[in-house]
């Protein structure tokens, strides 16, 4: 697989076998795909919903609290989500179908469609006082907080992630927009220059600061997922 538009002409053979030249592939579990990590998220989507399916008779127990329900999504549900999410490079669309993810789980938790025309800010609004508290960490900002995390524990390391991450190539990049690269959401996030986030994260005490201050990027524009 390769990131140019153009096709390889090279043959790479390896013990005597030739390696096909594709689009995605499967790796540890996740998709890696030439496209983004739009392909990934949307299989962790279906994942999801495929645990939400298999778990309903727990989410409509009415002898099970609202609370201990709540646990369990995020303790057999979310996590199957949240594997290896630190991998993903996340477009706005990308954004906004996590926090639509995690709308649709709340919904099943709840019993509600979108016939009931309820919206996102009142079933927030209900999971947090089945929790008990007024701060409910969505599910995007938890993705931004890993994201960021795993950056500063790379760029701390002398390994060949570091290599991989903070390397560049010799070429020049293609006409038109461009790809939006893993690293732009850090600078998305944290406001700052890559140069600033790498000398920043060298101080665990402040950009463990910097990672429990970032926050869900979307004010939710939408009172209702379609």
């Amino acid at each position: 697989m390769t990131n140019s538009d153009k096709p390889i002409t090279t043959k790479i053979v390896v013990n005597q076998e030739e390696l096909q030249t594709v689009d995605q592939f499967k790796y540890l579990g996740s998709i890696i795909s030439k496209e983004g990590s739009k392909a990934e998220v949307t299989s962790r989507a279906a994942q999801t919903s495929a645990a939400m399916a298999r778990l309903r008779p727990i989410w409509r127990d009415r002898n099970i609290s609202l609370k201990s329900k709540v646990r369990l999504l995020r303790a057999l549900v979310i996590s199957i989500f949240l594997y290896a999410c630190e991998s993903w490079t996340l477009t706005a669309e990308l954004q906004r179908r996590i926090l639509a993810v995690e709308m649709r789980c709340y919904r099943i938790l709840l019993n509600l469609t979108y016939r009931d025309h309820i919206t996102n800010t009142e079933v927030r609004n209900t999971i947090r006082q089945a929790m008990g508290t007024d701060h409910l960490e969505d599910l995007l900002s938890i993705v931004i907080k890993r994201k960021l995390r795993w950056y500063g524990h790379v760029t701390r390391s002398k390994g060949l992630s570091k290599v991989i991450l903070q390397g560049t190539v010799k070429g020049k990049r293609r006409r038109g927009r461009q790809r939006k690269k893993w690293d732009d959401n850090i600078k998305e996030w944290t406001g700052m220059t890559l140069a600033e986030t790498q000398a920043l994260a060298h101080d665990r005490v402040r950009w463990r600061e910097v990672c429990s201050a970032a926050k869900c990027p979307h004010d939710h524009p939408r009172s209702r997922d379609r």
